[in-house]
């Protein structure tokens, strides 16, 4: 058969356009990683954002707008019109992807669970007269109402029919994404001087249990509930558990629950980390018990580690944890006492090392690190329709 040939892809002018950068943010990664791997792949890059937190990457233009505003809101309009107001029309770009809801960009990275469904089960009915309600509310309407013409590429599919109940998106317009985990290279040599180095760091003895929390926005992921359920162990088995925190955000309410629980002692309070391999190579258990979490990428990270897992069905990807058999979903509504119950069996469990080897056995069997890559075969494809970018896009 005559091999066929076929003409190199032309380089592309790409706009990324995020709200803010920080280091340790999940979307904040997504974005980073995709826009290297554009530029691997020879296009033309360039991040537009409000504000950028550590040093900038090479070979990515970034572009800073300042956040002014007294509300969220009111900086977020502020964002959009200079956006569709100048930077879009001046770059010219070929494509325009948003990490943040931004109407009529060509690819959306729909992170976020859907925004109106939330209002409705949470909020009371007063709320939808006020401005957030109304500006966040309307860029979600305009991004996903039936005739928009931008593609939304999600983390799971769980949240598909709630979009399509609301707005009658067409269903042709999702695109269910892999993940994108990081690749662990790892040995028993390395796991024990981890183990080793962490206690010592933290000042517990050898055979202490650790258990590790990791990510930031303590509150939504479930920090209280996890201190909550470390208090909860019978004594014994409490004085030998340590708690390691890693993450970025405010500590003080958190610290005044340890205090309050006599638990100071024991809950390692570490910032954000750049060593979070480390820090799962040398835990005994991963607790993760969110509030609400589209997909929660530390959960495969923890697995595929040789990390169990302690989490709620809240998160999107939980399914993975138990189709690898690597841990605990616990179900919704969430139960602080499931939780207490959950974690002290975990602890005695002799099945600690069978859910060790099942997620190592998972992180090589499924595809979990191909996400980026389709995303930037997406954006090297031609779209369907070219997105319209709206001279006033603020709701």
């Amino acid at each position: 058969m005559q091999e066929i040939h076929r003409p190199p892809r032309p380089a592309l002018r790409l706009g990324l356009i995020l709200t803010d950068y920080f280091p340790y943010g999940g979307l904040q990664r997504d974005c980073l990683g995709v826009a290297e791997l554009c530029v691997q792949r020879g296009h033309d890059v360039t991040v537009v954002c409000r504000t950028w937190e550590g040093p900038r990457p090479d070979g990515i233009r970034v572009l800073l707008t300042g956040q002014p505003g007294l509300t969220n809101a009111a900086r977020n309009r502020r964002f959009l019109r200079l956006l569709h107001g100048s930077v879009f029309p001046r770059e010219r770009f070929d494509r325009i992807m948003a990490f943040s809801r931004i109407p009529g960009v060509d690819v959306y990275f729909g992170a976020d669970p859907c925004y109106e469904a939330l209002v409705r089960r949470r909020k009371p009915a007063w709320f939808r007269w006020t401005p957030r309600y109304r500006h966040f509310a309307g860029l979600e309407r305009a991004l996903y109402n039936r005739g928009a013409r931008t593609r939304i590429l999600l983390l799971t599919d769980a949240e598909i029919p709630i979009f399509q109940q609301l707005y009658t998106t067409e269903p042709e317009r999702f695109e269910v994404l892999p993940p994108n985990i990081r690749r662990w290279s790892h040995s028993e040599g390395n796991r024990e001087a981890s183990r080793r180095s962490v206690r010592s760091e933290i000042q517990s003895s050898p055979d202490s249990v650790l258990l590790a929390f990791i990510g930031s926005d303590f509150r939504r992921k479930g920090l209280a509930r996890a201190i909550t359920a470390l208090a909860a162990l019978p004594s014994e088995t409490r004085s030998s558990t340590h708690l390691l925190v890693a993450g970025q955000d405010r500590e003080p309410p958190f610290r005044a629950l340890t205090r309050r629980l006599g638990l100071s002692a024991q809950v390692h309070f570490l910032g954000a980390r750049d060593d979070v391999p480390r820090l799962l190579f040398a835990s005994d258990l991963l607790l993760h018990p969110a509030h609400s979490e589209s997909a929660g990428m530390i959960l495969l990270e923890a697995a595929t580690a040789g990390l169990p897992v302690i989490t709620t069905g809240a998160c999107g990807y939980a399914f993975h944890i138990q189709r690898a058999k690597c841990g605990v979903v616990l179900p919704s509504p969430f139960s602080q006492e499931a939780l207490d119950r959950a974690l002290d069996a975990a602890i005695r469990s002799s099945e600690r090392p069978a859910w060790r080897e099942a997620g190592l056995r998972y992180g090589q069997t499924a595809d979990l690190y191909s996400g980026h890559q389709r995303i930037v075969e997406i954006l090297e494809e031609a779209p369907i329709q070219p997105a319209s970018h709206p001279t006033n896009p603020c709701p």
